[in-house]
């Protein structure tokens, strides 16, 4: 996926002095799309995500939240590797990776229906449309984090 060339180039804008507006409304949609998602879980996701997505901030981010929230190093570690690692994450969990890697690939323009009636049959209505707007509100933060170089390593988790 990378062509060879260094993508180590340094911010180039300061998102949230740039765009107040936006950043707010996504600070605002990032808290509004959590909301009834187990916190575990959601790290999950945001790592997964940030993983397909080449983010390396929101990786950071959210896999230091997620040790802060209790999660193990082992699930961290063979997160993308999940499908094979079938003994470290539920059902649901497994569920919602799969849901997570369809919505940010896209690989066929679409997500799959029987991704979709997975997904739906660990999680209740509301709790799927919760974890679809977790899904499309990291794959907004990676494609911020991406396009404007935020490097990691100076993140640390509110505990």
């Amino acid at each position: 996926m990378t062509t060879g060339t260094s993508h180590a180039h340094g911010p180039r804008m300061q998102f949230a002095k740039a765009a107040p507006e936006v950043y707010k409304a996504m600070v605002a949609l990032d808290a509004a799309a959590r909301k009834g998602v187990d916190p575990t879980l959601a790290e999950l996701v945001k790592v997964r995500a940030s993983q397909l997505n080449h983010c390396a901030f929101c990786i950071d981010m959210h896999t230091k939240d997620a040790r802060a929230a209790g999660e193990t190093e082992d699930r961290l570690y063979l997160l993308n590797a999940w499908e094979e690692a079938t003994d470290l994450y539920t059902e649901k969990e497994r569920a919602a990776l799969a849901l997570t890697e369809a919505v940010t690939v896209l690989t066929d323009g679409f997500v799959p229906d029987e991704v979709y009636e997975h997904a739906a049959k660990h999680f209740e209505e509301r709790e799927l449309a919760q974890l679809i707007a977790l899904i499309l509100t990291i794959n907004a933060w990676n494609r911020i984090g991406v396009t404007t170089r935020l490097t990691p390593g100076s993140y640390k988790p509110n505990v």
